[in-house]
């Protein structure tokens, strides 16, 4: 099992290479409050020791894919044998508890990072994790199907909060949005991997059960692999563990910068000075402004449409005479992940910001020429060439900002004392706004037409785009450290 670790460790590490152009940094100041963190912009040599680390992190992502791709291509399946084929809303029910329970799962995530560590939790979040896989793969019934996807949602829910925090609190500031999109782009690759594992149902309608206790696999290897990895330096500060965070800064960045990263967290001085924030703390006057906006991104994030227009793919392609429900939906997926890896390489060199805006327009743009396509007779004989186009070119969009941005940005401008919480407070809105497309969608379609939906959707994206400008900061080549004290001074 430790061999095979070391192996996925390797493999994760050439990945994350490719995705990220090492450069060099100079120390730099910000306003002349804080001396940019040049302990978390180590050399090249010492930055591939992060890089497995953010790994085994990963595998809560590839998780987090997986779960919400795997009944998509097992559902009428798993109908059959259990019962359900001739009821819509049991069906619906085993869709959504997933995402019900992991708005749970992300609003006490940060709790249980908080109390019991970063690492810890990501431990403890595999029982559910396991155990959900488990009933899923060996249900007899439709109840147990529920119970495991219960379970599932809460794990996932939690992996949603806590892999974009320990990513970002263990990475280094120069390339912290470069390995940080990278969790997108494993829950993109985990959605895949769902799609192929679906590949064998045809010849085998049971294989709905293998496709599910899949899963098993990377919790297993995400608990075995925390044990190895070293807690967040800054958790471990703000804990008063003193001795504990500089073994982890050395293992993280090289025995000789522990007292430049020390001096760095000494200086930045939250969590030392300050007990440890409560729920209500994120409503008060201090924090809410940073809050709300880290909700919003959520908010908009999934209020623009991008599960609904995964969901209508299929039918868009069928209309330009794409069949093959596979083939939707590899091209679809082929697409996130290119975008993904796009952004990857351009998260710290244009800025997380110009991203998110960049990426909004496109996506109204996209919305937009699918509501024409579906309306104006001139376009008419080219309808289903345009619907491709305007999916396509929405997904590629979506995943250049709006997809891995948000994950990435929230435990940047959130303060240490309040970060962990934040960040599930702002996952919570997006299982529950995810939850809200899934259930009316297909009623409001019916209701008003789809040509009349993309258009609203497009009008959410032109919004979003007005939002991030006016709301939303920039904090490419910043250690968290200076944008804790640049966006929340102590008061």
């Amino acid at each position: 099992m430790g061999a095979e670790l070391a192996r996925a460790r390797d493999n994760v590490e050439t990945v994350a290479r490719s995705l990220i152009k090492f450069r060099s940094v100079k120390g730099q100041a910000s306003g002349g409050d804080v001396e940019d963190l040049a302990p978390i912009n180590p050399h090249e040599t010492s930055t591939g020791t992060v890089l497995p680390f953010v790994g085994v992190a990963c595998l809560g992502a590839i998780l987090f894919g997986y779960h919400l791709g795997v009944v998509n291509g097992a559902l009428d399946y798993l109908s059959k044998d259990l019962g359900i084929a001739q009821n819509a809303v049991m069906q619906g029910w085993v869709v959504s508890t997933l995402l019900a329970a992991a708005a749970v799962g992300s609003f006490t995530g940060g709790a249980l990072a908080d109390k019991f560590g970063r690492t810890r939790t990501f431990q403890l979040d595999a029982i559910p994790l396991i155990i959900g896989a488990v009933l899923t793969a060996i249900a007899q019934n439709v109840q147990t199907m529920i119970i495991g996807r219960l379970l599932a949602g809460i794990g996932i829910g939690i992996t949603s909060a806590i892999v974009p925090l320990y990513i970002s609190e263990i990475s280094p500031t120069d390339i912290r949005g470069a390995l940080g999109s990278v969790n997108q782009l494993f829950i993109c690759i985990g959605i895949l991997a769902a799609l192929v594992a679906g590949l064998p149902l045809s010849r085998s309608p049971v294989w709905w059960r293998g496709m599910f206790g899949l899963a098993v696999i990377p919790s297993i290897l995400l608990a075995l692999g925390m044990t190895y990895s070293p807690e967040s330096p800054r958790w471990l500060f703000q804990q008063g563990k003193i001795s504990e965070a500089e073994k982890s800064i050395g293992t993280l960045y090289g025995k000789e910068r522990v007292p430049e990263v020390m001096y760095e967290l000494r200086t930045a001085g939250q969590g030392s000075t300050e007990p440890e924030a409560g729920w209500i703390d994120l409503f008060s006057k201090r924090y809410w402004k940073v809050v709300s906006v880290g909700a919003a991104l959520f908010f908009f994030q999934q209020f623009a449409g991008i599960n609904a227009v995964v969901y209508y793919s299929t039918a868009v392609f069928r209309s330009a005479g794409i069949a093959s429900d596979v083939a939707a939906s590899a091209l679809v997926g082929a697409s996130n992940v290119f975008g993904t890896v796009i952004a990857s390489s351009l998260m710290d060199r244009q800025g997380r910001k110009s991203l998110l805006i960049t990426s909004f327009s496109g996506m109204g743009a996209s919305m937009l020429l699918l509501s024409l396509s579906f309306t104006w007779k001139v376009l008419a004989p080219y309808s289903g060439i345009l619907a491709v186009v305007g999916t396509v070119l929405y997904v590629l969009s979506f995943s250049l900002g709006a997809g891995p941005v948000p994950a990435l940005l929230l435990p940047e401008i959130f303060a240490s004392r309040i970060r962990a919480k934040a960040v599930a407070l702002s996952l919570c809105m997006h299982w529950i706004s995810n939850f809200v497309i899934g259930l009316y969608f297909l009623s409001v379609v019916d209701k008003f037409g789809i040509s009349v939906v993309y258009l609203v959707f497009a009008a959410v994206c032109l919004l979003a785009v007005l939002f991030m400008a006016g709301n939303v900061v920039e904090t490419k080549g910043r250690s968290l450290e200076e944008i804790e004290l640049a966006l929340n001074p102590t008061t």
